[in-house]
């Protein structure tokens, strides 16, 4: 049986350290980098492989957005599942890091409809379809890990839409944790507040360079590893993003939502509803 880790949104922020510390602590067949940039995965993948004896990550550029995205991805596994079976072998996920995603900064009626919605389609459409078209291949001892984010937890102001993708991210991972349980899978929601990624730059479409206040990836990525092996529903790493997280149940929603919308400005460039932007390529 081959026994692989698959890695989407691998190019850089937490993917990338996700891959680098699953190479280091964990042993698989291969490590599947999964994004768009090949440049960034290559670079990843030569980095990773020139700490081991033979090769064991595999750059796999795909354009992994919405439904026709994880098809795509459901085929290049059963295609890998039917060389193997060739073989007399077969194919598991042992471990699925489901990172690509992006969000965008600003009031939705400065910000626009296409990006939104390709938001939508990246980081609900395409988890839910990872999930699924990897299920066959998912069996005991598996682990499915879900990147949500803090802002599952409340609604939030000129950051409407990313809250609700990831509350979507939260609600259906630990839904799917429960359902899998019995079949010795586990699935893990990773809840963190600002990490010093790309995410900033491409949020705010250039005018915010780096995230305020972000902390260590390194460290919210080993937490969560190991949270996630544990069995643990939900990885939260800083003390006070689990303060936040409780405080979201005591809390009401519109307050919240009125609260950051005045409040909690985030720079933006404004654009019109009518304009089409492409997708960003933070994957």
């Amino acid at each position: 049986m081959k026994n692989i880790a698959i890695i989407s949104g691998a190019s850089s922020g937490m993917g990338k350290e996700f891959a680098i510390q699953v190479s280091k602590k964990y042993n698989y067949d291969e490590i599947w980098l999964v994004a768009r940039r090949a440049d960034k995965l290559e670079e990843l993948a030569n980095q990773i492989n020139s700490e081991k004896n033979f090769p064991i990550a595999k750059p796999v550029v795909l354009d992994i957005c919405g439904k026709a995205g994880a098809n795509s991805f459901g085929a290049l596994l059963k295609a890998e599942s039917d060389k193997l079976k060739i073989m007399e072998s077969s194919l598991k996920i042992g471990l699925l890091i489901n990172n690509a995603g992006f969000g965008t900064y600003g009031p939705f009626d400065e910000t626009s409809t296409e990006r939104q919605m390709d938001m939508v389609d990246l980081n609900c459409t395409s988890l839910t379809g990872m999930c699924g078209v990897a299920l066959p291949y998912l069996s005991k001892g598996s682990v499915v890990i879900n990147t949500a984010s803090l802002a599952a937890f409340m609604p939030l102001g000129n950051f409407a839409v990313y809250g609700a993708s990831k509350a979507y991210a939260l609600s259906f991972s630990v839904a799917l944790a429960a359902e899998l349980k019995p079949k010795g899978i586990k699935v893990c929601a990773l809840c963190p507040g600002s990490v010093s990624t790309e995410f900033a730059n491409v949020a705010s479409g250039g005018v915010r360079k780096e995230v305020k206040g972000g902390h260590d990836p390194v460290k919210v990525v080993a937490h969560c590893l190991k949270k996630a092996f544990k069995g643990k529903t939900i990885a939260i790493w800083y003390p006070k993003w689990k303060f936040t997280a409780f405080l979201s149940r005591l809390v009401s929603r519109n307050l919240v939502a009125w609260y950051t919308f005045n409040y909690n400005k985030r720079p933006h460039p404004v654009e019109k509803k009518t304009e089409e932007v492409s997708i960003s390529d933070f994957m």
